[in-house]
């Protein structure tokens, strides 16, 4: 448990008035995996939720968001033990589970501390204060960083060094490899190191989001000890391959990679080198810390001239905020951690004493490694468009398209970008960008599409968390081009996923062509997150994602839709709606009522609500839901009918699909919505209607072989705790697996 203390930063109670707050990605956020992703694990500090549901708000009903997320954490850590995975991908779980709590603590833990900083003790969902939620947090992550520090050093760094990938202290390496090591410190790490002092006449440095620095206790001349911070440079590898440094070539096939490749820490041989950083002093000693701050931006749009200037400015901000979690090593003596506390302005709650390296992400460099019978299988996506014969707009405008990334290739997507751009009867390209990462080729062809005079118009989402430089890149770039380009609504995030291309037929009239996704445009991330990709000419469709773009670039209020799901107009009202239609059709025929939501999050109280209403009628109910859901099943009168399941495995579940089965007459929605306040509330959102029989009955068997999955999939108890679901005849079953495998039938 924690003690309360005073904390820096504030928060207005008109931020949380009226809302419940309990403490996703990111999702898509690391993007890494998981949400991390992210943009998934994590978002806004203040959940909100609508009062538009059945029930009374009671604190029985519902499971603690923090909570739920750290379970998710848990999963990923899960992946890392389990003896099946490729071992390097083991170690690659481990790097994404650290990188998965930086992204927790910078957005959810910060949140949490300005809560409990201005006095506010309004409860979560579940009934818990911002207090008691950082309490149960700090100790469930003390649990899990060490239960995660003693697989990597206790299994899987013995296992990678039986496979020759070996990790080296300085003074373990021979005289041979010392003098390589010395001489690269000398040449490429010592002219970008800056030992910063810390006395009357220097003040205590900066230390930066995320940053590794080396705390040197030094002796002064008055025979006292003295305080020294040097930042491990982010500019060069944290990851040494000593096979890299010798100049006299090791193997005659350089094409591959030496039989034993020796590792070491960037901090390590640093200090190894202490001394030349401080030449005529005695270094009494040096540990490695590292400093999580507060990022999340808080811009105040309304009040902004430039919303491109002030976002510029919040992301040199992000880099100042509070401290929310120091890492130390034990060791570090406590005259040194005393100063690091004073001057970052942390408690002892706020620090985590870790075995071993710090900044466990940095590990996702081994996955450069040329080492593919230590990594999962590669695979070569399927590309359904296989008749050359026909145009990419002559195939779509015959048929409804449907995408499954990555077994299918993205790839035909950027190529439809491309051919709309070299198409001379395109006259418009419409777009919206919310992730592409620092190299698109998307991007790439907006840009010559407007070189071509075609009308481009792009929404470029600035407040994209953690991606908001590349964004700005971007937006930049496109507008040197003569592209126009808009930054979206004040107050609301554009997460919905479209793109529209205007092209005069052979008759001369006018034809839209429209893809949505469930996924951003974004071909790195389109190989390792599973997203539905949809294409289609039908003229509804189109001409709601015409009014759409309406209402983004300009001043529609447009509000009502012909097909789409639009928020936050109407996404959580259609929602609730045919909930509950499904429990009057389930009453109606005296059985049948069937739901399947697929989804990354699920922490809205109306929507939660509702499907306990559902349940308690007696409609069945399966949640795939990846990350954190606040619903708590098992609840006797409440969700007995209700199943929720998460699979984490190869590739990260990021898709929404919507099932409801409407008395036979199937209905199903993808989009880029999760079933959260942000989402429905405080963002630019689309579902969109598979209305194609094909591509129902295609996307109705992919949810059944999900909630068949006995290998990734886990299974939600009333507690808040999953367990791996296991087979009766152990006969295991993967869906992931399975979706791979007909992707490579289709292909020969």
């Amino acid at each position: 448990m924690i003690e309360k203390g005073k904390r820096k930063r504030t928060i207005t109670q008109k931020q949380v008035a009226g809302e419940n707050t309990f403490v996703e990605d990111n999702e898509e956020r690391n993007t890494t995996i998981l949400d991390n992703g992210s943009e998934n694990a994590v978002d806004s500090k203040v959940e909100r939720n609508s009062n538009d549901h059945p029930y009374p708000v009671s604190h029985e009903l519902y499971l603690n968001r923090e909570l739920s997320w750290l379970e998710f954490n848990r999963r990923v850590l899960e992946e890392a033990k389990r003896e099946t995975n490729p071992l390097l991908e083991r170690v690659k779980f481990i790097s994404i589970f650290g990188s998965n709590f930086d992204e927790f603590f910078m957005i959810r833990v910060s949140g949490l501390e300005e809560q409990l900083s201005a006095g506010i003790q309004l409860p979560s969902l579940d009934g818990l204060t911002p207090f008691e939620q950082l309490s149960f947090v700090r100790e469930r992550v003390i649990e899990m960083m060490s239960e995660a520090r003693n697989m990597l050093y206790d299994e899987l760094l013995p296992k990678l060094q039986n496979s020759g990938i070996i990790f080296r202290h300085c003074n373990e390496l021979s005289k041979e490899k010392r003098e390589d090591l010395n001489r690269f410190f000398d040449e490429q790490i010592f002219p970008v190191l800056t030992p910063l002092a810390f006395d009357p006449g220097h003040p205590f440095p900066h230390v930066s989001n995320l940053s590794i620095s080396l705390a040197v206790e030094l002796l002064g001349d008055d025979g006292q000890p003295r305080f020294a911070r040097l930042k491990v440079p982010n500019t060069l590898n944290r990851l040494i391959r000593l096979d890299r440094l010798n100049t006299k070539p090791q193997r005659k096939n350089k094409d591959k990679e030496p039989e034993k490749i020796e590792m070491v820490w960037l901090e390590d041989v640093i200090q190894h080198n202490l001394q030349k950083l401080f030449p005529g002093v005695t270094i009494l000693s040096a540990y490695p810390f590292r400093v999580i701050r507060d990022a999340d931006i808080e811009i105040e749009e309304d009040e902004a001239g430039d919303l491109l200037e002030t976002i510029e400015a919040g992301i040199r901000q992000r880099k100042y905020g509070e401290v929310v979690r120091l890492d130390i090593n034990p060791g570090l003596s406590e005259g040194m951690k005393a100063i690091l506390m004073e001057n970052l302005g942390v408690e002892e709650r706020h620090i985590y004493s870790l075995r071993g390296a710090l900044g466990l992400s940095s590990l996702i460099e081994l996955m450069e490694i040329d080492r593919p019978e230590l990594k999962d299988q590669s695979f070569v996506p399927r590309n359904p468009f296989i008749d050359e014969s026909e145009s990419f707009f002559t195939q779509i405008a015959k048929q409804d398209i449907l995408l499954h990334h990555p077994y299918d290739s993205f790839q035909p997507i950027v190529d439809l970008v491309s051919k709309a751009s070299d198409d001379p009867a395109v006259v418009a390209i419409k777009q919206s960008l919310y992730r592409v990462g620092s190299k698109s080729p998307v991007v790439q062809r907006l840009i010559e599409a407007a070189g071509r005079d075609k009308q481009v118009a792009v929404l470029v989402e600035l407040k994209a968390r953690f991606d908001e430089e590349n964004n700005i890149i971007w937006a930049k770039a496109l507008e040197s081009a003569g592209v126009h380009v808009v930054y979206g609504l004040i107050g609301l995030k554009t997460h919905a996923k479209m793109l529209l291309i205007v092209r005069r037929e052979e008759d001369g009239s006018l034809k839209r062509y429209v893809h949505l996704g469930t996924g951003n445009y974004n071909a790195s991330t389109a190989k390792i997150y599973t997203d539905y990709s949809f294409l289609t000419a039908d003229s509804e469709i189109a001409a709601d994602v015409s009014d759409l773009f309406n209402f983004l670039t300009g001043y529609s209020k447009q509000k009502n839709y012909r097909k789409l799901l639009v928020a936050p107009h109407n996404i959580r009202v259609g929602i609730l709606e045919k909930i509950r239609r499904e429990i009057a059709v389930h009453k109606a025929l005296g059985g049948g009522g069937r739901i399947i939501f697929k989804m990354n999050a699920l922490t809205d109280a109306s929507v939660i609500n509702a499907l306990y209403e559902a349940s308690e009628a007696g409609v069945k109910i399966d949640l795939i839901i990846r990350g954190i859901c606040v619903l708590k099943p098992e609840i006797k009168g409440f969700s007995e009918n209700i199943r929720v399941i998460s699979i984490v495995g190869r590739f990260l579940e990021h898709s929404r699909v919507y099932f409801f089965h409407n008395g036979g007459k199937e209905e199903i929605y993808l989009g880029s919505a999760d079933m959260m306040g942000r989402n429905l509330d405080r963002r630019v959102e689309t579902l969109f209607p598979i209305e194609s029989t094909k591509l129902q009955k295609s996307l109705k068997k992919h949810l059944d072989e999900m909630l068949k999955d006995d290998t990734n999939a886990w299974i939600l108890d009333g507690n808040g705790r999953y367990h791996r679901i296991m087979s009766i005849d152990q006969h295991h079953y993967c869906s992931q697996l399975k979706f791979l495998e007909v992707s490579q039938r289709s292909r020969k």
